[in-house]
């Protein structure tokens, strides 16, 4: 059992020539006692955005704050506080940063998809 506040969470710079201003913080995880889900907010600075990748297996996003494009299977969806997006298995994706604030997001993934 956790109960917390995202503030108390250290974050990770993610490190990748595909990523631009992106970090990570691990929010609850299996070491909190949700077995086999990890769920992670990230936040991509103004032009920001995560690597276009495909993976094997499905992930949900919360759009907390913010606005910008989700990329998936070729087509670019505008996405701001309050949008929400299932990315099945296999499909071609990428958040991108399209607004002047920090874009925000929850990003809940089976504990294989967390590196």
């Amino acid at each position: 059992m956790i109960v917390s506040h995202k503030d108390n969470v250290k974050e990770k710079r993610i490190n990748n020539p595909e990523v631009k201003d992106a970090l990570m913080k691990v929010l609850i995880s299996p070491k909190e006692g949700w077995e086999g889900h990890v769920m992670r907010v990230f936040e991509l600075g103004e032009g920001g955005h995560t690597p276009r990748h495909t993976h094997p297996w499905p992930h949900i996003n919360y759009i907390i704050k913010g606005e910008g494009v989700l990329h998936l299977e070729g087509e670019d969806k505008e996405i701001k506080a309050g949008s929400f997006a299932y990315v099945p298995a296999g499909k071609l994706h990428q958040f991108m940063n399209k607004g002047k604030e920090t874009l925000e997001f929850i990003c809940i993934v089976p504990e294989e998809g967390h590196k």
